[in-house]
């Protein structure tokens, strides 16, 4: 069983910031690339950023400059810092974590369950 658990979102004023978690927790072998997405009421998923398993990140346009994404592999754990924070920018935060339960499982995607980011203007 694997779980993916975010935390760390909130209400929050324009221009403020917030730090989400997204926690792997049960029988993990490795976690390779994660995502974060965030979907907005009425709108379609959009991708967020990517931080793979060595550490390399990209980030959507509308992102850069403001997100940083980060990882800790011992604890399992990645991280979206979110700076400079707009109202369009208030959506439900999901991580998406590409994860290998055994040395020789297949990788597969598991998602978590989202924490609302709401930024009044």
């Amino acid at each position: 069983q694997v779980q993916l658990v975010e935390s760390g979102g909130g209400p929050v004023q324009a221009g403020g910031s917030l730090r989400l978690s997204c926690a792997a927790s049960g029988t993990i072998f490795s976690l390779s690339d994660t995502s974060w997405y965030r979907q907005a009421p009425g709108k379609q998923r959009e991708w967020v950023a990517l931080v793979t398993k060595g550490g390399s990140t990209s980030y959507a346009n509308s992102m850069k400059g403001r997100f940083t994404i980060s990882r800790d592999n011992a604890k399992n754990t990645v991280y979206l810092q979110m700076n400079s924070l707009k109202p369009e920018d208030t959506a439900v935060y999901y991580c998406a974590a590409k994860l290998r339960t055994s040395q020789w499982g297949s990788l597969s995607t598991y998602w978590g369950q989202g924490t609302q980011v709401t930024v009044s203007s």
